[in-house]
């Protein structure tokens, strides 16, 4: 059975023959739009559950100015 990537190239053309180019675009600017909102909103509650919990938000550096004898 073929992955996702290997069928990419059928989707995209069988949506520009569907749609058009056009339409096809402006689908595609939709989804990246959709995309980058879902990840904004994932940061966003990622860093509030953090600070719920009382843990370093995920990505956050901790230095540390002890030194190990």
């Amino acid at each position: 059975m073929m992955g996702f990537g290997a069928g990419l190239p059928f989707f995209v053309a069988l949506g520009f023959l569907v749609l058009g180019p056009k339409r096809m675009h402006a689908m595609l600017g939709q989804l990246a739009r959709g995309k980058a909102e879902f990840e904004k909103v994932n940061r966003s509650l990622k860093s509030q559950l953090a600070a719920e919990l009382g843990g370093p938000a995920p990505g956050a550096r901790e230095d540390h100015d002890e030194t190990v004898p």
